[in-house]
């Protein structure tokens, strides 16, 4: 489990294709950056612009993970020499920053607006369309491992054709410390859903089906 707050950025610095051809995955080397390696162990959990992934390998600054066919598939920012959004797993001896987050991607958005709004910036992005009914006002969204509130959720559309935006704020302290800073118009981005909404919607549609049946 993560909290979606960023504890550093680091830089994949090596994106080697494992043995198996296209549809296997990639060994990534990633310069940690300002995050401290020394409590981190082979086989620990790092989430990589939100998508949790596991260290095969460490030395005293860089690490090392493969990132599956299926994981690169399901995610954008993981395959190329960028900088990326770290966070090492929860403790209970940590204060929950942010909210609960699993580092499971869950979708990818679209940005279709980032612009400067007095001191801070306002991040427009389109959800899937099955991302769309977990997101709600002063909710919370994780976007490339960051964990946000939603100012605003407009639906257009209805049925298949439904398109989702949501408008985030982000504090120039947020833009200073994350990735975030690099998004433009067009860009897709890592999306995960609130824990707490996946329950929900989960325990209704099971209370629904039994009342039904």
């Amino acid at each position: 489990m993560f909290t979606g707050i960023v504890a550093a950025v680091g830089k994949i610095t090596s994106v080697q294709p494992l043995a198996g051809g296209h549809d296997a995955g990639v060994r990534l080397e990633i310069d940690a950056g300002g995050l401290p390696l020394a409590d981190v162990a082979l086989g620990d959990s790092i989430a990589l612009n939100g998508a949790c992934m596991t260290v095969i390998e460490k030395t005293a600054t860089t690490f090392k993970v493969d990132v599956s066919r299926e994981s690169l598939n399901c995610t954008v920012g993981l395959d190329g020499t960028t900088e990326v959004n770290l966070e090492k797993a929860l403790t209970l001896a940590e204060r929950l920053g942010g909210h609960l987050v699993s580092g499971h991607v869950d979708g990818l958005g679209v940005v279709r607006k980032f612009e400067p709004v007095g001191e801070s910036w306002e991040l427009v992005i389109e959800a899937p369309r099955d991302l769309a009914k977990y997101l709600a006002f002063k909710g919370s969204v994780v976007v490339n491992g960051v964990s946000l509130t939603v100012n605003r959720v407009t639906d257009i559309g209805s049925g298949d054709d439904l398109v989702c935006q949501f408008s985030i704020n982000l504090i120039p302290h947020t833009i200073s410390v994350t990735t975030l800073k690099h998004l433009a118009a067009g860009k897709k981005v890592n999306l995960e859903i609130d824990l707490i909404a996946r329950y929900v919607e989960r325990m209704l549609s099971v209370s629904s089906v039994t009342m039904n049946g």
